[in-house]
Formats: structure tokens, C-alpha cells, sequence
């Protein structure tokens, strides 16, 4: 397997694999998602000769067309601006077409089983796909060198996005993490204070003789602060080839990763949430910021993690409490998605909410556009939590803050669903607090709140202005009276 990079930011994202993968069909979703240009190679191939691939192979020879393909994969992956870039069965032969695919591009290897693969194409006409008996030759042939150039491997859409965005799901993952935390240098672990109590010597065991130091935080939103930044700064002792490894909810990653990111300017980190909340959200796209007096997270930096490890497992021990709290998110994902994800359970949930995030995020690293859509019932949530003076669960909040964004959608049976997952009772808070709060809000404009709501399920609007009274009036209907 290739280590040539760890995720396609800022990269082309390239699918390889043999005939009848599905590279083209999971390509062009792929793309979609996250808002990239798709390029399917043998069509650019036809584009650019005028002819078909059958055609080439029959007037010119398999030779002759792997020199134009070669040709082809060089200006699409020369090409500055990141695609997803579904490559022919045979394109990675090619050695130049493999230097730069390892310079240009982050390479997914889509599995398929031969006997699928010739299902699918036996019909197709492909002039490699004639004959069975050949067709698995060449698929056990080639399979090596498919593994060879890959920097990961994929057996569907949302595993694509996953390693795509660097995300690695997997039940048992906390006990394989020497193997998961990228390069070979120093690990410093920053863990919350609680879960080290419960998962600090799993998490020490799994990395083996890489752990070398270990720093506690407080527990929740008390970490998320100037002066216990301070702290992990001054107890910090690794290199630029060394990594942080943050263990714990998102306040956690919060001041972990923000550590990471300004201490020598930025080293690598990589957060192992424990929380339903970090797995699905908050671990993932590299925000990381501390509170300070004038807000929550106005004081951060992005820093998108070298890996982000969720293992399902480590939230078993969670209270029933803290599983609802993350519940708000996964009910949030799904609302985004147009999918009803709050159905799913254990590693599946999961996968599917980090599959979804880390596309948004990938596709919008800083924030300047569609990652917007993530803000779904923030605005209130935040204003809320701050008028509480924090009292208030982040999951609480996002509920009511979701019920807030949907009656100004208009949108009456998914305010009627999220009553019934999530049953948030109305917030005792100070109306006119919680007000203020929403005006200091990150998104807001000149004052005034840019919200995220819903056209329906799978359609989120961004940055949209209402009549104060129209917000005031949602605000007030999830306080109680």
C-alpha cells in the first residue's frame, strides 16, 4: 500500500480498479459530493482521439492505446485544480502514469470480486472482456499492482468519502493504532481527564513503544481554555516528526488539536473521539479552537488531522445521557442528507455520519461555503448554551436549536421527528440573554443571524436572513416560559 499522502485535500481523489468496479458510477457520486469535477478517463480518452476505446484497440492495438493513455492520465492529473478522476482497468500499468498518480493524486483501489467483475462487464463489449477464462487472468495479474500504487481501499461510496477524508472506522481500531497513527516518530497523547480512567492504558497499549508522554485535560468544556492550552504547550516535548493524539470528547479535540496546529507552527495530530458526538462531528474537519470570554470557539485554527481513528467500541461505556446528547448530531446528518440515519445503530451510524461530514469538510476545508450547511440549528444552539452559561449539554441545545431552524423552515413533520427522537424539553434560560447571544454569533452579519434552514430534507439553504422577529420568535418558542 502507497503512504504517499493520507487524504485528497487539495488533491485529485483518483479511483482504480479493474473492469467492472464501478469506478465510473462511484466516481461520478463521489464528485457530487464533494463538489469536484469528475473526469472518467476513458471517456476523456474518446474525447481527445475522436474515437472509441474499441475502435483504438482494433485499428491500432492495446500498445498504441496504453501510449495514449498514458498520454491522457498525464494532462488530467497535471491539471491544477483537485477532481475525482475514475481511471481505466489498465491505466496504472503504465510506470509514468503510476509517479503521477503518487505525485498529484490520492489513489482508492475500489475492490470487486472477479466474479462480479466479469458479470458486469462480460456484456460490455470491452475488448478485454471477451473471454472468462482471460478476464480472471488478467484480474489476478493485475490486482498487485492495483494494491501497489493505492494510498487506501474501498468497497463503496461512503468507504471512498472515509479514506478520502482520512477518517478510519473500525471496531477494535483503539488496539491497532501504532499501525493507524502515520509516521513512525513520537506520540504525545492529550486526554481527557475522565476517559484516561477508562481508556488511557487501551489507548497506551495500542500504541505500543510510540507513547511516549501523556497529558490529562479537564473534563468537557473546562479544557477549552487559554490557560490549559498554556499547559499542553509548555508539557509538549516532540518534534515536527512527532505526533499529538488527542483522546476524548470535542472539547478534547477542541484544545488538542489547536495545540497541534500552533505549537512549532503545527505538528501533526490525529483525534480518537470517545464521545457519539466527536465520532460523528465534532473530530472531524479539522476545526479546533478554546472558548474565550467574548464566546465559544471565536479563538482557533483549522488544522485538518493526519487520521482521524473512530472506534465504535469505545463508546459502550458512555452514559445514556451522553449517547442522547450525540444523538442531536446524528438527527442533524441525517436532516443534511435527506437520510434517516437515526435509524442506524453502532458502527454503521457511525460510518455513514463521518462518511457525510467528511465530505462537506473536504469539500469546504475553511469554511467558506457549503461546510455552512453543518450550522444547521447552531446558530440557536450556541445562543442558547451561552445564555445558560454552558450549563446547558451541547446535544440539548443542538435539539432545540434544530426544532428553532425548522419551524423557520416551515418544515412541521421534521420538527415533528426531532420531538420525537430527541424529546428536548424547552431550555430555562433568559430570553433576552440568549438573544444577545445569537447577535454575537460567528456567522452573523452586522448583527444580524445567517442561518442554515431546510427547503426539505437534503436541501439545506445557508446564510439566509430573516426578520428578527421571525428568529426572535423561534428562539423564544424553545425557552421555557
Amino acid at each position: 500500500m502507497a503512504a504517499a499522502s493520507l487524504n485528497a485535500l487539495g488533491r485529485h481523489l483518483a479511483l482504480t480498479g479493474f473492469m467492472g468496479a464501478g469506478k465510473s458510477t462511484v466516481g461520478s457520486r463521489v464528485a457530487a459530493r464533494l463538489g469536484r469535477p469528475f473526469v472518467d478517463l476513458d471517456a476523456e480518452i474518446e474525447r481527445h482521439t475522436s474515437r472509441t476505446i474499441t475502435e483504438i484497440f482494433a485499428e491500432d492495438g492495446e500498445a498504441a492505446f496504453r501510449a495514449v493513455e498514458e498520454g491522457v492520465a498525464h494532462e488530467v492529473l497535471g491539471r491544477a485544480d483537485p477532481a475525482v478522476v475514475a481511471l481505466g482497468g489498465g491505466a496504472v500499468v503504465s510506470s509514468a502514469t503510476r509517479r503521477a498518480l503518487g505525485a498529484r493524486a490520492f489513489t482508492v483501489f475500489l475492490e470487486t470480486s472477479p466474479e462480479t467483475a466479469w458479470e458486469r462487464s462480460q456484456a460490455s463489449g470491452r475488448p478485454l472482456a471477451r473471454d472468462e477464462t482471460a478476464f480472471l487472468a488478467l484480474y489476478e495479474a493485475r490486482r498487485p499492482v492495483y494494491e501497489d500504487v493505492a494510498d487506501a481501499c474501498a468497497s463503496d461510496l461512503d468507504d471512498v468519502l472515509l479514506n478520502a477524508a482520512g477518517i478510519h472506522v473500525g471496531v477494535g481500531a483503539v488496539e491497532s493504532m501504532a499501525d493507524l497513527v502515520p509516521g513512525d516518530g513520537p506520540i504525545e497523547i492529550v486526554i481527557d481527564r475522565h476517559v484516561s480512567g477508562i481508556h488511557g492504558v487501551t489507548v497506551q497499549l495500542g500504541l505500543g513503544s510510540r507513547d511516549v508522554a501523556i497529558h490529562e485535560l479537564p473534563p468537557g468544556e473546562a479544557a477549552k481554555t487559554v490557560a490549559v492550552l498554556e499547559q499542553v504547550w509548555e508539557s509538549l516535548r516532540i518534534d515536527r516528526d512527532g505526533v499529538v493524539v488527542a483522546v476524548g470528547g470535542g472539547a478534547t479535540t477542541d484544545v488538542a488539536g489547536f495545540a497541534a496546529a500552533t505549537y512549532m507552527r503545527g505538528v501533526p495530530w490525529v483525534p480518537v473521539p470517545t464521545t457519539v458526538v466527536g465520532q460523528v462531528d465534532a473530530a472531524i474537519g479539522g476545526k479546533t479552537a478554546i472558548d474565550v470570554p467574548g464566546g465559544k470557539n471565536l479563538v482557533g485554527a483549522f488544522h485538518w488531522p493526519a487520521r482521524v481513528i473512530c472506534d465504535p467500541t469505545l463508546l459502550e461505556t458512555l452514559p445514556d445521557e451522553e449517547r442522547r446528547n450525540g444523538m442531536a448530531e446524528v438527527v442533524k446528518t441525517g436532516l443534511l442528507a435527506g437520510s434517516p440515519l437515526w435509524e442506524l445503530s453502532g458502527p454503521a451510524q457511525v460510518r455513514a455520519c463521518a462518511a457525510f461530514k467528511g465530505a462537506v469538510c473536504l469539500a469546504d476545508p475553511h469554511d467558506r461555503g457549503r461546510r455552512a450547511q453543518l450550522n444547521l440549528g447552531h446558530t440557536f444552539a450556541h445562543a442558547l448554551e451561552a445564555a445558560s452559561g454552558y450549563r446547558l449539554s451541547h446535544g440539548h441545545a443542538v435539539a432545540l436549536g434544530l426544532l428553532a431552524a425548522l419551524r423557520l423552515s416551515g418544515l412541521d413533520e421534521e420538527r415533528r421527528l426531532v420531538e420525537h427522537v430527541l424529546a428536548p424539553a424547552p431550555a430555562r434560560v433568559d430570553r433576552d440573554a440568549a438573544w444577545a447571544a445569537i447577535a454575537r454569533d460567528k456567522k452573523a452579519a452586522g448583527g444580524r443571524p445567517r442561518l442554515v434552514l431546510l427547503d426539505a430534507a437534503g436541501s439545506p439553504r445557508w446564510g439566509v436572513e430573516l426578520p428578527d422577529d421571525d428568529v426572535r420568535a423561534a428562539l423564544d418558542a424553545v425557552i421555557a416560559s
